[in-house]
């Protein structure tokens, strides 16, 4: 199913409260500013500061 395009306006970093988008695989959402990823599991977003993963690009 995935995450709905409602939700995804409305959601915000939790560090930050800048924008998210979904990574390339849709299993995650990324904050730029950041640079950490949030992932999705079971069509829910895990928006802990804590469980989020640093990106490496």
């Amino acid at each position: 199913m995935g995450i709905s395009k409602k939700l995804l306006e409305i959601l915000a970093c939790p560090r930050c409260k800048g924008e998210l988008h979904l990574n390339d695989t849709q299993d995650g959402l990324i904050c730029d500013s950041c640079r950490l990823l949030y992932e999705i599991k079971d069509d829910i977003p895990i928006m802990l500061i804590d469980e989020a993963r640093p990106i490496d690009e």
